[in-house]
């Protein structure tokens, strides 16, 4: 009966402590006066347990104060002191740690890590974990120089380019920027920054530069010294320019003789595919011949166009010349013509009608000879001058 008791406990223990989730939160944290400090506060998430609140407070006199609160709602920075400068992590599941930034010194207390959750059955299981954070004023780390240009500490003269002296520790930080002089005198100060700006850098400034880094706490910094160097743009110009006449290259031997596989011509400046050029010149010729054909076709409509024409002016005028000769017979045998006008004439009616008749067939034998005889040439040639008039 006592073992199997014993085994429900333990049975007990273990689901309570590996079915839950357990916070995991430092001892200690040390944060720089004046700067950043990231307070751990971790948990692996469990099948069935729902995060619902959390919390994060810190301990004022002999009761713990809220600070901030992340419910269903969203976050909530309780105290005006921490405004700006508290935030909680939340991208990652499980995890909950506080971001501090600019600490001053009466930040240093113990900070509780407070969350809650749902259990499958509806209950609710709530962890805690305290740490205390120390605020410490640092000493200044040797500083560095760096520079944003891809020259280097080599550039041309004329160039726009700064150098930078960085240093960790607590601020604030004074930097103090010196050019090494010749003969071994003393450094000249040159700038009370942490950037010496060159806008833009002659050969003069050219030297040995470094800077040194001082703080509340410790020592001042120096940093190493760094040769910067500005050349004459002039110099490297003449130098560029003079180079190809000092420079003797070995006789290369050259084939005139192209292979048959080379499927490029050479241009000037590029190379083209020769069924590329056999194709461009297909096109115009294509192109040719299209504009070809159709202004021959163009100019054979115009010709039928202009033959109709004339056979239309020739049966016209065919009419016309038998009007003409009706107009005779009517005015040289009219019977309504007055009496008077006949009195001088010695014809007589029988006379009048043979020459009508006379002079009928030999205008009409007339015609049609000039028909037979006229080629078909001048008989286009005369219809065109006709509408030429």
């Amino acid at each position: 009966m006592g073992i199997l008791l014993g085994l429900l406990l333990l049975g007990h223990l273990t689901v309570d402590t590996y079915g839950r989730p357990i916070l995991e939160v430092p001892e200690s944290v040390t944060g720089p006066w004046k700067g950043d400090v990231n307070i751990p506060c971790t948990y692996d998430p469990q099948q069935g347990y729902t995060q619902v609140l959390v919390k994060w407070l810190v301990q004022r006199g002999s009761d713990p104060v809220t600070i901030f609160l992340r419910d269903s709602s969203g976050d909530h920075i309780q105290q005006a002191k921490y405004q700006g400068r508290l935030h909680v992590s939340h991208k990652v599941p499980g995890d909950v740690s506080l971001q501090l930034s600019t600490l001053e010194m009466d930040d240093r207390s113990h900070y509780t890590c407070e969350v809650t959750w749902q259990t499958p059955d509806g209950n609710q299981v709530v962890r805690d974990k305290i740490t205390e954070l120390r605020v410490q004023k640092l000493s200044v780390s040797k500083p560095t120089v760096t520079t944003g240009s891809g020259y280097g500490f080599t550039v041309p003269q004329g160039m726009r380019i700064s150098l930078q002296c960085q240093a960790r520790g607590s601020p604030p930080i004074s930097y103090i920027w010196y050019k090494q002089q010749t003969n071994n005198q003393e450094p000249i100060k040159v700038a009370t920054l942490s950037t010496l700006l060159f806008k833009p850098a002659v050969v003069a400034d050219s030297g040995s530069y470094f800077c040194t880094a001082k703080g509340q706490v410790g020592s001042e910094q120096h940093s190493d010294i760094v040769k910067f160097v500005v050349k004459d743009s002039s110099k490297l110009l003449k130098t560029k320019t003079e180079a190809p006449t000092t420079m003797t290259y070995p006789l290369k031997a050259i084939s005139t003789v192209k292979q048959s596989w080379d499927w490029t011509t050479d241009m000037p400046g590029k190379s083209l595919p020769v069924f590329a050029i056999i194709l461009i010149i297909s096109l115009c010729c294509m192109v040719v011949f299209t504009m070809a054909y159709i202004v021959l076709c163009r100019k054979m409509s115009q010709q039928e166009h202009v033959y109709e024409a004339a056979r239309a002016h020739a049966r016209e005028a065919n009419d016309s010349g038998e009007t003409m000769r009706v107009a005779i017979f009517a005015s040289g045998c009219s019977s309504d013509e007055p009496t008077s006008q006949n009195l001088g004439n010695n014809y007589s009616d029988e006379p009048c009608i043979g020459q009508e008749y006379q002079i009928t067939a030999q205008i009409n034998g007339d015609y049609a000879r000039l028909l037979d005889t006229v080629p078909l040439d001048y008989e286009f040639l005369a219809t065109e001058g006709k509408n030429v008039c």
